[in-house]
């Protein structure tokens, strides 16, 4: 299932004042890592939110209106440059097919966040706008000075050129098209649901978080007999945190290799993103090249 063919657009680089706006899509949240995370982002940007982010209705931050028009109106704000995600968890999914998406194409500014966020992601990938897998505000409130270099880094130059070397190769070959995907997790819903829609020769980046191989197996193996991976020229894996091998010993790479190898594409994992501690930004809908050769591989984003 394959985005249609049309030209990518790309959000204006942020700078020093530039207005973000923090919403709260998915799941609730340590109070003090946010307030943490806003006081450092408010120190560079002009941070915009409002005190329902911080509503808790079970395991969603708040009722799915709340959600949902909170999301919208951030969608349409005028001025705004990013619009940064909270936190991840679960829930966005539940209203995604409720927002009006060509408000993004039409006013482009970055979705900022990872895991369920995901959700989001898609979204922008279906109407051609590129967006930020990173860290969310809750991160940022314990992260280090790197993380947040990087953060600040990818916002303010997203057209520069970023090297991942050093993977390991699962599949040998190169491939370059635009980067996509997210938590393999979401990206199974979403093809569920009949939202997800990947860039024709996409490069397919996944990492999830404690799921257990098979698990992994039926996600990956649903996905492809439906075809929702016949478009990818190949496949990045990033951090699979806790999703360690039960008592028969089968590991994620051994599912990985097992179920996406006959598709005969490049495959490489090891890129530092996902759930794990280090989560380094990768621009989705960017131009990117992955070159697999016998056991080592190399990933450029950004490049020509």
């Amino acid at each position: 299932m394959s985005a249609a063919s049309f030209a990518w657009l790309a959000p204006p680089p942020l700078a020093k004042g530039s207005a973000i706006r923090v919403i709260a899509p998915s799941g609730p949240f340590d109070s003090r890592l946010v307030w943490r995370g806003l006081g450092w982002l408010s120190e560079r940007y002009d941070v915009r939110f409002d005190r329902g982010i911080f509503e808790a209705r079970g395991y969603l931050a708040g009722s799915d209106s709340r959600r949902r028009d909170e999301l919208a109106a951030a969608l349409a704000e005028p001025g705004i440059a990013a619009v940064v995600c909270a936190r991840g968890g679960y829930g966005a999914s539940r209203f995604m097919h409720e927002i009006d998406w060509s408000v993004l194409r039409a006013s482009p500014r970055w979705i900022v966040g990872f895991s369920d966020v995901t959700a989001l992601h898609v979204e922008a990938h279906a109407v051609g706008v590129v967006s930020l897998h990173g860290p969310n505000v809750t991160a940022l409130g314990r992260a280090d000075a790197a993380t947040r270099d990087s953060f600040i880094d990818a916002l303010e130059h997203p057209g520069r050129r970023r090297t991942f070397e050093g993977l390991v190769a699962h599949a040998a070959g190169r491939a370059s098209g635009r980067l996509c995907g997210g938590n393999l997790t979401l990206v199974h819903a979403c093809a569920t649901a009949g939202r997800l829609r990947l860039p024709e020769g996409g490069i397919l980046f996944l990492e999830d978080v404690t799921e257990r191989p098979y698990r992994i197996d039926r996600m990956l193996t649903t996905l492809r007999s439906g075809g929702h991976l016949d478009g990818a020229a190949a496949f990045v894996l990033g951090e699979f945190t806790d999703c360690e091998p039960g008592r028969d010993a089968v590991s994620v790479v051994d599912v990985v290799r097992d179920v996406l190898g006959p598709l005969g594409k490049p495959i490489a994992s090891g890129v530092p993103a996902g759930h794990g501690v280090v989560n380094v930004p990768l621009h989705f809908g960017a131009q990117a090249r992955l070159v697999c050769e016998s056991h080592v591989a190399c990933l450029d984003v950004g490049a020509s």
